[in-house]
């Protein structure tokens, strides 16, 4: 089976939780490599900085629809999520702070989209 056809059929049977498990590993993983890089390796730590900034931002974006189901308690707290994680980019990038906190949330958000044993089961 080709590469293509595996990563077809890989994305029609991931459910949206899935997806953004996986999604939010790869960019975790990102910012973790980027924040053992060396510092003069820029475009590495900028690459990570920025593709986790887009990743909040489409989600903050999401939770600003109104249409969209989550309550809007828990819509409100990624949009505050996700600001801070443009703030805490920016002093990143200038040196100011470290990759830590965003490793971490994302770290707990995956832990919240990782599946259960009993959904693993059922699948």
């Amino acid at each position: 089976m080709s590469l293509q056809a595996y990563k077809a059929a890989a994305s029609r049977t991931e459910t949206p939780r899935e997806l953004e498990y996986r999604l939010f590993g790869q960019v975790t993983r990102a910012l973790m490599s980027a924040a053992e890089a060396h510092p003069t390796d820029v475009k590495t730590r900028i690459d990570a900085l920025d593709w986790n900034r887009r990743l909040w931002t489409t989600l903050a974006t999401d939770c600003s629809d109104p249409d969209n189901a989550l309550a809007k308690p828990m819509r409100a707290q990624i949009i505050s999520i996700s600001l801070f994680v443009s703030r805490h980019s920016s002093a990143v990038m200038r040196g100011d702070e470290d990759f830590g906190p965003l490793i971490d949330i994302n770290r707990s958000i995956m832990q919240g989209l990782a599946p259960t044993p009993a959904a693993q089961q059922a699948a």
